[in-house]
């Protein structure tokens, strides 16, 4: 029993070894299998992971790519930006500038606005100005001819004067311009200014002659002034032979208001004068040897002189030249006045 017991544990034991084999073999070819598995499933995640490694460095390049990109842009950009920027500061200048031109042209077009204005005014005012020289012109063409006339009447009045002094034998002298001469010795004793007989005689001969020519008519329109010039050597004091010619010839004009007619005296208060010029209009003679002596006798001496309206005349045409702007002076010269030097 015993033996079979252990021939039985044996048998047993053999069998249940063998099971126990196959069981490890199933178990080793299983976990073969597993670590197979594991392995494949290593293997292929390790596939994956290089796969997946191999992407992300593609990635990573490509991004890495774009970044550098990205950096080249923004560089770009930045230029691109700060460019902008100067252009916007440029362009701020520009408008600047362009306000400043505009502003300056503002004030040239009112200038020249103001300009137009101002040429059509002074145009406005050459129409006028044209039109006062036209009457200007017109009124100085008047006087002209009305001077021209004139002048004519002088020369007319001068050859009456001498006619009739010749015609009456008178002992005086007369220029080219009218003035007649009176010897003084004739009307005055030395150093007094009474008119003696013998001038009073001759006063009362020349003076209707005289008057006659002066007074007509026809040259009142003409005549300026009759003017009685009082003469005297060069012996003694100028002044004193001042107030002695200036007596003198005032002698003559009371003596000549005195003597015409009311309605002459009526007309000479208002045009005769008296004149003292002592001796400084002398009157000369050459001697044997050439020399120029004075002549006392003709230096002392009584003048009369008459004017013409000419130079109120040639003053008013001067006048209307100026104001016409032309500057130009009338050259005509006037009736010789009476000279303010000499005896």
């Amino acid at each position: 029993m015993a033996r079979m017991h252990a021939h039985n544990r044996r048998a047993g034991r053999g069998s249940s070894g063998a099971y126990w084999i196959s069981y490890s073999d199933i178990m080793a070819a299983l976990v073969l299998v597993f670590v197979l598995f594991i392995v494949f499933n290593l293997y292929q995640y390790n596939e994956l992971i290089q796969i997946k490694t191999n992407e992300l460095n593609e990635k990573q390049s490509l991004l890495d790519e774009q970044q550098g990109i990205l950096i080249v842009q923004q560089q770009q950009l930045d230029t691109q930006s700060a460019e902008l920027e100067q252009l916007r500061i440029d362009l701020g200048a520009k408008e600047s500038e362009l306000q400043a031109q505009t502003i300056i042209l503002i004030g040239q077009q009112q200038e020249l606005e103001n300009a137009r204005i101002s040429l059509a005014a002074k145009e406005t005012e050459l129409q006028q100005l044209q039109l006062q020289l036209q009457s200007q012109q017109e009124a100085f063409r008047l006087k002209t001819a009305e001077l021209s006339a004139m002048v004519g009447v002088r020369a007319e009045i001068v050859a009456e004067l001498g006619q009739a002094l010749a015609d009456n034998h008178l002992d005086a002298t007369i220029d080219a311009d009218g003035n007649i001469t009176l010897r003084a010795a004739v009307f005055f004793k030395s150093g007094s200014y009474d008119i003696l007989d013998e001038g009073k005689a001759m006063l009362n001969e020349f003076l209707p002659v005289y008057l006659d020519v002066l007074l007509r008519p026809e040259y009142a329109d003409f005549l300026g002034e009759i003017i009685v010039e009082g003469h005297t050597d060069s012996d003694g004091d100028y002044v004193k032979n001042l107030r002695l010619s200036q007596n003198r010839a005032l002698a003559v004009v009371i003596y000549c208001l005195d003597t015409v007619s009311p309605a002459q005296r009526a007309k000479l208060q208002s045009i005769l004068t008296a004149q003292g010029r002592s001796f400084s209009d002398l009157k000369y003679y050459t001697d044997a040897v050439g020399n120029s002596v004075e002549d006392k006798n003709a230096s002392r001496r009584v003048e009369f002189k008459f004017t013409l309206r000419d130079a109120e005349m040639i003053e008013e045409m001067n006048q209307i030249l100026q104001q016409s702007g032309s500057g130009t002076v009338v050259e005509v010269a006037p009736t010789p006045q009476p000279s303010e030097s000499g005896n």
